[in-house]
């Protein structure tokens, strides 16, 4: 599990956990079962307070993506398909969010933005976007 904390973003540090936790999830790089690092772990390879990571862990506990297993590190949660789908369509929604204002920054129309996106989509491999 590969987190980057980035202590200039203006977002809390947790919530870097949690978001990243939820996109490696999503997008399968966490498949269910995975055991995630202890608490003490996580927090002394990422320099923070071990609180941090409890917290963003019991978030993430409480969404279900993570399930605890009394004295067993926590693993990812088996979901169904369609919970699944949500999330990476919620995920995806995250990420063109900010696509969406700069494309209203530069004066697009939306039919002519999403027509860039689409061409964006179709020039770009689905093997090369899973390396990325």
């Amino acid at each position: 599990m590969l987190i980057v904390i980035d202590g200039n973003s203006g977002v809390p540090v947790y919530r870097q956990i949690v978001d990243q936790v939820r996109f490696q999830v999503a997008t399968g790089l966490l498949r269910p079962g995975t055991e995630l690092p202890s608490t003490r772990a996580l927090s002394q390879e990422l320099g923070v307070n071990p609180m941090t990571v409890s917290k963003s862990y019991g978030l993430l506990e409480e969404e279900g993506v993570l399930t605890r297993r009394p004295g067993l590190p926590l693993v990812v949660s088996e979901r169904p398909r369609s919970e699944v789908g949500r999330e990476r369509a919620a995920q995806l929604e995250l990420l063109l969010e900010p696509v969406a204002v700069a494309a209203r920054q530069l004066g697009l129309e939306d039919g002519e933005a999403v027509e860039v996106f689409r061409r964006v989509l179709a020039e770009l491999p689905a093997e090369e976007a899973q390396r990325r």
